[in-house]
């Protein structure tokens, strides 16, 4: 099934900044600007500028975290 703008799991997403990524990592914007270059970090493009999902940051943190611990 195809989803539509109209799809309620589409709206409860929530998109960040890069500027609100890195202040939440506790990075550069450049740093995010790399994992997103890398498609380390998910991210859309809207306009010239790119927006992340909450969950794509979440995954990223849990997934670096298990990578170290």
């Amino acid at each position: 099934m195809a989803r539509t703008p109209h799809d309620p799991a589409l709206a409860e997403i929530r998109f960040l900044t890069v500027a609100e990524v890195a202040a939440l990592m506790r990075v550069s914007r450049m740093t995010v600007y790399r994992l997103v270059h890398s498609e380390e970090l998910p991210a859309v493009r809207v306009g010239r500028s790119f927006r992340v999902s909450e969950r794509a940051v979440n995954d990223y943190l849990q997934r670096a975290f298990n990578d170290v611990g």
